[in-house]
């Protein structure tokens, strides 16, 4: 893989060229910064950047400005080969919190299409309806510790309105949820992005998270798509390492709370 030529790529298509996360959500360009507006409790913040010393500060202010007048709390998403290169410490000091660093990892679909199942008495499921999704958010919670509101909205809203770009699957062992993760598919681009992927702690160790990945990448390369993309935090990006994805960039979130 030409690594410079796939993060040329994915910031192209993926964020300079973003797309809406939703039908009543939309992506503006404002000078050199591509910004997202979230519909009704979406995502809103800044997807790419091409900044220098002279107009930062500007630059950052603008969408302070901006997202302050519209009430929303919004997310820079800073990567690690983002200009200027003191970009990190500006945002810092416009009033920003940085949330914990994550790695883009990217490996060719082709690569991830071994024989690969789940182990003895797990299977996979397609989420299609309000019933898979109630399985899947029970899945995040108890793998993630957290409440699973927002992926439950989420996860209905696009079932609703966009149906084809997203995949979305559960693993039962019998008629339990041991773990669930989603796919976002970004037409137009070569890129497939993986997210999710919790399993529950009983459940970890025994293959289920790399056959959620091999079920994932076989949608993928059934629909076209070259690359599979995530964002991994420290505890998952040994093991996507091991899996064949590589490195391409670091990426952290700037969080600005009006």
């Amino acid at each position: 893989m030409d690594h410079a030529a796939v993060l040329a790529l994915y910031d192209r298509d993926m964020r300079e060229g973003a797309r809406p996360e939703s039908s009543d959500a939309r992506v503006e360009r404002s000078g050199k910064v591509v910004r997202h507006l979230g519909g009704d409790g979406g995502w809103n913040g800044v997807l790419w950047s091409e900044l220098d010393p002279a107009d930062a500060e500007e630059a950052i202010a603008e969408q302070v400005a901006f997202f302050t007048g519209l009430g929303r709390e919004f997310e820079w998403k800073l990567h690690g080969h983002d200009r200027p290169a003191d970009l990190a410490q500006r945002l810092r000091a416009a009033g920003f919190t940085p949330e914990p660093q994550e790695t883009l990892l990217i490996a060719e679909t082709g690569e991830q299409l071994g024989d690969v199942r789940p182990p003895d008495g797990v299977r996979i499921v397609p989420v299609t309806d309000r019933a898979g999704v109630e399985l899947m958010v029970e899945a995040h919670e108890q793998a993630f510790g957290r409440e699973g509101s927002r992926l439950r909205d989420l996860l209905l809203a696009r079932l609703e309105t966009d149906p084809d770009t997203l995949v979305a699957v559960v693993a039962l062992a019998g008629r339990t949820p041991v773990s669930s993760a989603r796919m976002e598919l970004v037409e137009g681009t070569a890129f497939a992005g993986l997210w999710g992927g919790g399993t529950v702690e009983a459940w970890r160790g025994r293959g289920v998270y790399r056959a959620l990945i091999a079920h994932r990448a076989r949608v993928a390369a059934d629909r076209g798509y070259r690359y599979l993309q995530v964002d991994a935090s420290d505890q998952s990006r040994p093991i996507l390492e091991r899996l064949g994805f590589a490195a391409l960039t670091t990426t952290t979130p700037y969080v600005y709370a009006p």
